[in-house]
């Protein structure tokens, strides 16, 4: 069965006025093979402060990375998306017209997609392509200037002579390098709401904590409000101050970070047991035994009526 709920909010903080983001009973569905809507965000339910750090984890195909880009704006036309809230710095986004909430994305939010091959222009060298994202927010910032932020921001990210990277193509970089470049592009403008989904995955050990190093020092110097979505539940609890568990499009179980080894959900508990010490290994990993329970009857309102 699934355990209550922790509390959404960080002990002792002000509702609403004090929240950066609220999302309340997001759903999201897309049109199915037999012209029904296919559930695939159920109800999910969190709120972030400025400043702090929220872990999303959860198995593949769990609706998390689907959260971040409904609240970034960023799900295809075919998608159906439905809230009680969706909020920002206390502006509803869902009322919003589509052109502000691209401003808003290029200016105050921004996303670290998991796989660059796919985020970076292939036509455009890395150096154009982050002086493109800065002059969104800095249209008046000279070329001279832009070109020197590039240096800094990809020398920030331990990139090794970040001058031929700047002049380099995405294909000529390895998928640590450019999602190293991803990172430097988000970080580096300061935004107030960052979503990062795996930003880390391709990453050895030794650059990945430089890589949380440069995310932290973001944090500190300008408040940001970041949503870590990872499959690392050892990194998240280090990391993070809360967690929220997803499992088939719902959140099943909040937490703080520092409290997931104690996790009552029997499906956080499958996860954490998914990543034995190295001390003392079982003889054998177990598998999840999941509980129909588990996926509640959230989905029922996304799934209802006939898709186009």
């Amino acid at each position: 069965m699934e355990t209550e709920h922790v509390s959404a909010r960080p002990e002792g903080a002000a509702v609403s006025a004090a929240m950066l983001c609220e999302i309340e009973q997001l759903h999201v569905a897309f049109p199915g093979p037999d012209r029904q809507w296919a559930p695939a965000v159920c109800g999910v339910s969190l709120t972030l402060a400025p400043g702090e750090r929220l872990g999303l984890v959860g198995e593949s195909g769990s609706g998390k990375s689907l959260t971040g880009r409904a609240l970034l704006g960023q799900l295809p036309p075919t998608a159906r998306v439905s809230a009680q809230a969706l909020r920002y710095a206390g502006r509803d986004l869902l009322a919003m017209p589509a052109a502000e909430r691209r401003r808003l994305c290029g200016q105050e939010m921004g996303m670290i997609l998991q796989d660059p091959k796919y985020s970076l222009n292939p036509v455009m060298t890395v150096g154009r392509q982050m002086r493109e994202a800065w002059a969104l927010r800095n249209p008046g910032m000279k070329r001279r200037d832009m070109d020197e932020r590039v240096l800094a921001s990809l020398d920030a990210v331990h990139i090794r002579d970040a001058r031929r990277v700047a002049a380099s193509y995405p294909h000529e970089l390895s998928g640590g390098m450019g999602q190293r470049v991803m990172i430097a592009m988000m970080a580096a403008n300061g935004p107030r709401l960052l979503v990062a989904d795996e930003p880390t995955s391709a990453l050895d050990v030794l650059v990945a904590m430089q890589v949380l190093d440069v995310l932290d020092d973001m944090i500190a110097r300008h408040g940001t409000g970041l949503i870590f979505i990872s499959h690392d539940l050892p990194l998240v609890g280090a990391f993070c101050d809360r967690v929220a568990v997803m499992y088939a499009g719902r959140v099943v179980e909040t937490c703080a970070a520092r409290e997931l080894h104690r996790a009552r959900h029997p499906y956080t508990r499958a996860l954490l047991a998914a990543s034995p010490a190295l001390a003392d290994p079982p003889d054998r990993l177990p598998v999840i035994e999941r509980d129909p329970a588990w996926r509640g009857t959230a989905g029922q309102q996304a799934a209802e009526g006939d898709a186009p």
